[in-house]
């Protein structure tokens, strides 16, 4: 059945084959994302995407122990505790411009030899306003009995725990200072509390410091972070590396050069602050530059103050989402043009870290890394494929039109892509050109059958060249007779005067051929050639595993039959093709004399003399 006006269809892959890559390619991305073997990327990204300064309001003063204070007071070893006495009773000195807590971030573990001191600096302490002391526990590896009698190995096992002396842990209040340090040596992750063997609960450092600022100041220490089951928590940064310095020192302090104004009311921190102390730590801020212990302690001071926990997303949902997320790309990157596929990009990876933005700053800490990358490599997958794919097509489309068409008609149909190669047929006006050799039977008849072999391709190959030559489609060889058409697969301007030069070429050139056959055989063929113009079905026709590219129709018909009538030498045309062409081309009317099957009387055949012009 002929279809007529049929639009050619994309080629597209088939749903199962597209659902099956895109299951696989979600199963491979999400299965990356639980193994969780990108941490060290996806964390690098979250720092730089999420860790940005905040301004400080300065509610916390640190007093640095630093190179200044230590080339004052010699090395910090050989700092009596009389000396830290000195510093807290400095800072209390007036009761009305007394900090609201203070903090000292060194561990004061034992006696030391000179009791008198330790017994000062307890003194001090216990006559001040709040001091929280330092404490530290250390963890490790330990093999643990169940109530069933079965073991296994605790890999966060506290092993041991070092707080103040005695004096000096009745007269303060003791927070640990333990930091969680990831696998890349970044500071990451907190530690909300450590639980000891007896059940007492020891709060973390700034977490003490916090509830007992809210206390002296009449607050709600409301702010509690997410944590999982050993109490680590996601710090969110509130300042770089020196953000909450303002250069105060020990040796400043001792000296009267601070004015009280300077921290009362406020949070003190008392701390390292100096290289050489061995302190100092890559954060999630700043990877390159390096934060002190009571800068770190400030930073999450101020987050605990201003309500800024976050919470991070379980691996789970997030895993979940990376595989409903890719296999959704997957299946809308196939077969989709590349603006579409770009837009689509840059949309969702815009988007998903917009998503992050957001739920950052609510509070939920999403992996930035994961969907945008995959999400990049099926866009790049798809852009690849879509280059091969075309690569793909030109082939096919070449490897179909090469045999019938002009190198630039092909050039053209490249162009259109897959389309011109799909299996059915349009109907458009073309013009038909059918030639056939006339009295080559008779010569065949005296001739070895290589020689008729060789005269017949010599003459096929005469007749395809001048079709090339001016742009027509070899439609097919039909014995020693040839068809072509012009103005598809593609429309042609002039393509009816095209044919019918096309014709005289045909003509001319055969003179040569034709005299080297008289000269060696006595005897010699010529060209019959009809050409008419009209609507005709193009397209490839046929079964998908085996077609033609051809033209059928009335006009293809009427054509052969001006063909079969045509005399050797002459080109008969139709009144379409003679009315199309006047002026350019002389003819001479045969009126209705020659008869054509199938055709009523009175169809007007012409044939066609002289090229005029063009």
């Amino acid at each position: 059945m002929i279809m007529k006006n049929q639009q050619p269809t994309e080629r597209k892959s088939p749903l199962w084959r597209t659902l099956l890559a895109g299951v696989l390619a979600a199963a491979l991305f999400s299965g990356i994302c639980a193994s969780n073997i990108m941490y060290a990327q996806d964390t690098y990204v979250a720092d730089a995407l999420y860790q940005h300064a905040t301004p400080q309001d300065g509610q916390i003063v640190l007093i640095n122990i630093d190179q200044k204070s230590l080339d004052a007071l010699g090395p910090f070893q050989s700092w009596g505790r009389a000396l830290m006495g000195d510093v807290i009773n400095t800072l209390n000195q007036d009761p009305q411009a007394a900090p609201a807590v203070i903090a000292l971030d060194v561990l004061y573990v034992g006696g030391s030899d000179d009791p008198d001191g330790d017994s000062y600096l307890a003194e001090a302490c216990a006559g001040s306003c709040p001091v929280v002391t330092a404490c530290a526990g250390t963890f490790g590896s330990q093999l643990v009995e169940n109530e069933d009698g079965s073991f296994y190995m605790n890999d966060y096992a506290l092993i041991a725990y070092d707080e103040p002396y005695g004096e000096l842990k009745d007269a303060t209040w003791q927070g640990h200072i333990n930091s969680m340090f990831d696998a890349d040596g970044v500071l990451r992750h907190g530690i909300w509390q450590i639980d000891l063997p007896d059940g007492e609960e020891i709060p973390s450092f700034h977490r003490q410091i916090y509830e007992l600022y809210c206390q002296q100041t009449g607050q709600e220490a409301s702010t509690v972070p997410v944590t999982d089951g050993n109490h680590r928590y996601y710090i969110p940064f509130q300042g770089k590396p020196g953000a909450y310095s303002d250069g105060y020192s020990v040796i400043d302090l001792l000296n009267g050069e601070i004015d009280p104004s300077a921290y009362a009311g406020k949070i003190v921190l008392i701390g390292p602050y100096a290289a050489g102390m061995q302190d100092d730590f890559a954060t999630a801020i700043d990877h390159a530059g390096k934060m002190y212990g009571i800068e770190y302690q400030a930073n999450m001071i101020d987050a605990l103050i201003h309500g800024q926990t976050k919470r991070e997303a379980g691996r789970a949902p997030q895993v979940l989402a990376v595989f409903v997320v890719t296999l959704l790309w997957a299946l809308l990157f196939a077969n989709r043009r590349l603006r579409t596929a770009v837009i689509g990009w840059i949309c969702t990876v815009a988007g998903y870290i917009g998503v992050c933005v957001v739920a950052y700053k609510n509070g939920l800490v999403l992996s930035p890394l994961y969907i945008p990358l995959f999400v990049t490599i099926l866009f790049v997958c798809s852009i690849a494929f879509s280059y091969l794919r075309a690569a793909l097509e030109k082939r096919r489309v070449t490897a179909t039109f090469q045999r019938y068409v002009a190198p630039e008609i092909v050039a053209e149909l490249l162009k259109e892509g897959s389309e011109a190669a799909a299996l059915g047929g349009k109907l458009c006006n073309i013009a038909v050109l059918f030639v056939d050799i006339r009295g080559f039977t008779t010569m065949s008849e005296i001739l070895e059958p290589e020689e008729v072999v060789q005269i017949l391709n010599r003459y096929l190959t005469l007749t395809s060249t001048c079709i090339f030559e001016n742009g027509g489609t070899l439609d097919k060889f039909v014995g020693d007779c040839t068809m072509a058409f012009w103005g598809a697969p593609l429309p042609q301007e002039d393509s009816i005067y095209k044919a019918v030069k096309t014709a005289f070429d045909m003509i001319e050139r055969s003179e040569a051929l034709q005299k080297e056959l008289e000269e060696k055989f006595g005897r010699t063929v010529s060209f019959g050639v009809g050409v008419h113009y009209g609507p005709a079905v193009v397209g490839n026709i046929g079964a998908p595993n085996r077609m033609d590219y051809t033209a059928i129709g009335d006009t293809v018909n009427t054509a052969a039959r001006l063909e079969a009538n045509a005399p050797g030498g002459c080109i008969y045309v139709s009144h379409a093709v003679a009315e199309a062409l006047e002026g350019r081309v002389r003819f001479t009317s045969l009126g209705d004399t020659v008869p054509l099957k199938g055709k009523a009387a009175g169809f007007e055949v012409l044939r066609a003399e002289e090229l005029l012009k063009k």
